[in-house]
């Protein structure tokens, strides 16, 4: 159990920081078009507002995969004890 924390753990750990690289180096190179988004935003209201609240399914599904991904190969490999 101990070993099911640990790696649990140290999976979110690492899904949060590639999650959040991933993120910066796309806002880094992003290009846009300014020319194109210029002319499509005179049809835009100035009163709109975006409004979201952050998600943890992305974290809750990361979480079952490491665990299905733990517990898989028990059910795949015979134990060598006999």
């Amino acid at each position: 159990m101990k070993n099911f924390i640990v790696f649990s753990i140290s999976f979110l750990a690492l899904f949060a920081a590639f999650q959040v690289i991933s993120g910066y180096l796309m806002t880094l190179f992003f290009t846009p078009d300014m020319t194109t988004v210029w002319r499509q935003s005179g049809s835009l209201s100035s009163s709109d507002v975006i409004k979201g609240n952050p998600s943890l399914s992305p974290f809750l599904s990361a979480f079952f995969a490491a665990t299905i991904a733990y517990f898989s190969p028990k059910l795949f490999v015979k134990n060598s004890r006999n």
